[in-house]
């Protein structure tokens, strides 16, 4: 990889993610020398990945060069590659650009959306974990469109413009609101000769209620947004199966679509080399102690979406959230120069500080430790916290401006198709072709 060799100890880094960007922050120009990996020569900020794929956002305000972090950083390394495989008994990292040493590894690697072992739904659908996915589900929702007024098949027109969004979480819910925003001001005026009132946005959840991690009063006005813009939620119903054009569920509930958005579930991002007992089947995280090394093993650790933490209050391990992840990169940081001069480290406790989602124009929801408020003011909330959190003077400026555009001129004009998104047939498209 054309790492110089150093006295110092090595960290490397998978992962420029949340908890990885957050760890690298904290080990800058300490006495260590540290490789950063990832697959992409950016950061994504995933919580609005929604608004790249309905096209209120492009997608450059919503990522950042990894390389501009870290470029005053002394004796760190940034790599473009993707990790394979670890080598622990060599204490080597295998990538598509060779392999690498390491004194102390951190596997930040993150998520991936979660199929539950259904091959064809994850053939037929689309996720949205990543900025090209985003784009395209942007590219395939304005191709449906166009095909729409170009067909003379009723049943295959409601097809193109019927959209259906499994599963009820955060990511599901603020994508079902923003599409609903779209119908309402937009669609209708891009297509006067389509019958726009036929489009429909179907919310599929499993559960009893949607936003199920969020307090329950969230969850009812979250609920009562949604159903105001126009949009199905079915909830106790669980999608089985989907072709390309018939979704199944495990009722009599059928669904005709061309476009099925999964949003139901992730599961960690894996690398292969550690042994099985430190693995949670399943949901694939890398089950890990107080300090976040993982179980097994002294010099490697794991922090953020891809760490099981098992504690008392989380059984289950910390919410893959980005507040967590963050929280547990900047800890590490401390503790790996601590466990290098030998001394204690702190075990990691998670302050949880609230969640929050946005459903539309003046409507989010708000979940703070003692309070729970949605509507107008929710919404400033969200758009103040998002905008803080964005890496970059340019992006929060541009998101910014983006919003006050859209929110004055009840527009999205990213509504762009820069790159088709093509598929082999109507049946057996996949969410990686481009």
């Amino acid at each position: 990889m054309n790492i110089p060799n150093s006295a110092l100890p090595r960290i490397v880094i998978i992962g420029g993610g949340f908890a990885g960007l957050a760890l690298a922050r904290k080990l800058k120009n300490k006495d260590v020398q540290v490789v950063l990996l990832d697959k992409h020569n950016y950061h994504t900020f995933q919580p609005l990945l929604y608004q790249v794929a309905t096209g209120g956002l492009e997608a450059g305000s919503i990522a950042y060069p990894i390389r501009k972090v870290i470029q005053e950083y002394d004796d760190f390394y940034f790599r473009l590659t993707n990790v394979e495989e670890i080598d622990t008994e060599n204490q080597k990292i295998k990538a598509e650009i060779g392999e690498l040493s390491y004194d102390y590894l951190v596997i930040a690697t993150g998520s991936k959306t979660n199929y539950f072992g259904n091959k064809e739904i994850e053939r037929n659908s689309m996720s949205m974990k990543t900025i090209p996915q985003s784009l395209n589900i942007r590219s395939l929702i304005l191709e449906n469109f166009e095909q729409a007024v170009l067909t003379t098949d009723n049943a295959e027109q409601n097809s193109l413009i019927n959209f259906v969004l499994v599963g009820g979480g955060p990511t599901g819910v603020e994508l079902a609101g923003a599409l609903a925003e779209m119908k309402k001001a937009i669609l209708q005026k891009d297509y006067p000769d389509l019958d726009i009132a036929k489009m429909e946005i179907n919310l599929i959840q499993s559960g009893d209620r949607i936003l199920n991690t969020m307090s329950e009063d969230s969850s009812q006005a979250a609920e009562k947004f949604l159903t105001s813009l126009g949009v199905k939620i079915w909830k106790n119903v669980r999608v089985t199966n989907y072709d390309g054009r018939t979704i199944l569920t495990n009722s009599d509930l059928t669904f005709e679509t061309a476009t099925v958005i999964w949003t139901a579930g992730v599961q960690g991002a894996t690398v292969a080399g550690l042994d099985a007992e430190s693995l949670v089947e399943k949901v694939e995280r890398i089950r890990v102690n107080e300090y976040n090394q993982v179980v097994g093993y002294d010099n490697i650790f794991a922090v953020g979406d891809i760490a099981s933490m098992e504690t008392e209050a989380y059984p289950q391990g910390h919410p893959m959230m980005a507040q967590p992840a963050m929280q547990q990169g900047k800890l590490l940081g401390e503790n790996i120069i601590k466990l290098i001069r030998k001394q204690p480290m702190e075990a990691f406790e998670y302050n949880d500080k609230g969640a929050m989602a946005t459903i539309g124009r003046n409507k989010a929801v708000v979940d703070l430790p003692k309070y729970h408020f949605s509507g107008v003011f929710a919404w400033f909330v969200w758009m103040f916290v998002h905008l803080f959190s964005l890496i970059g003077f340019k992006n929060k400026a541009v998101v910014f401006l983006n919003w006050v555009y859209n929110y004055i001129r009840f527009d999205r004009e990213g509504r762009l198709i820069i790159r088709p998104y093509k598929k082999k047939s109507f049946t057996t498209f996949t969410s990686d072709e481009v």
